[in-house]
This record gives structure tokens, C-alpha cells and sequence, in this order.
């Protein structure tokens, strides 16, 4: 007979991942962990934030949604993501057995550090993924004066 270990909170921790899953902007707005999307966006495109040596790089998955509806700006070392996925079941509601995907317009804000390029910002878009790389600033070097 071997042991196994009973956790009474796996199957309410399975269910609330389930839902953050399906409903990302509302978990967020619920509990304040995420103030990257407000309360009027329809869904939340989940993001992954890397730093590398010389670049942020923001990478965003948004299948469904042209390149050219997404929106990028940046102001005051705030960087803002939107866009909008059509609802493509829009005419034929009726008929779907089942509707995951969410529709409708998306916005997420990003809060940059110090040090970064903001004239330098590109943006690429392939396969449902957008990359936003943000270059940083190169380090101004320390220099001895010398006092006369």
C-alpha cells in the first residue's frame, strides 16, 4: 500500500486557475493584483516581461488580433498595449456548443524602469505573438576628475 497525500484546497486552487484562465481581466480587477488592465477592457492578453543586458522585451499573446489594431504608446516610462480580437461567432452565437475565446478590445499598461530608450522602442507582430523590445540606455561611464 503506498501513501498518497490528500491537499483538502487542490481541487478550489484548480478552480480558481480556471477561472483566472478564462476571465484574466477579472481576476485581476477582484483581487488589485494587476492593475495592467482596467475594469472596460473584455479580456487581458497574457504578457512576459524579460530583461536582458541590453533590452526589455515584452512579449504578448494576442491570437486573433491584427498587427494593425494594436496600439502602442509610451509616455512618461509608461508603456500601453491596445488592441482588439473581432468575435468572429458574433452572427451565429446561437448555434456555439461552447465559447472560450474572448472577444473584444484589450488594454494593458506597463510601468518601465529608468534607463530606457524610448525613442528606440520597436514593435513585431507573427503568429498571434507580439514583441515590444525596449533598448536600454547605454550606462554612462564613470570618470575620475581630478581636483587642481
Amino acid at each position: 500500500m503506498s501513501l498518497t497525500r490528500n491537499d483538502p484546497w487542490s481541487m478550489m486552487n484548480r478552480l480558481q486557475g480556471e477561472i483566472q484562465r478564462l476571465y484574466p481581466y477579472r481576476a485581476g480587477a477582484v483581487d488589485g493584483s494587476d492593475s495592467s488592465s482596467i475594469a472596460t477592457s473584455h479580456w487581458a492578453p497574457p504578457v512576459d516581461i524579460v530583461e536582458e543586458s541590453e533590452r526589455y522585451l515584452i512579449v504578448a499573446d494576442v491570437p486573433g488580433v491584427a498587427p494593425e489594431s494594436i496600439e502602442i504608446t509610451m509616455e512618461a516610462g509608461v508603456l500601453t498595449l491596445k488592441g482588439e480580437r473581432k468575435d468572429v461567432l458574433a452572427e451565429n452565437r446561437d448555434g456555439a456548443r461552447r465559447v472560450e475565446r474572448a472577444s473584444g478590445t484589450f488594454y494593458r499598461r506597463f510601468s518601465l524602469p529608468d534607463g530606457i530608450d524610448a525613442e528606440h522602442v520597436t514593435a513585431k507582430g507573427h503568429l498571434g505573438v507580439l514583441e515590444v523590445s525596449i533598448p536600454k540606455v547605454e550606462k554612462v561611464k564613470q570618470r575620475r576628475i581630478t581636483v587642481q
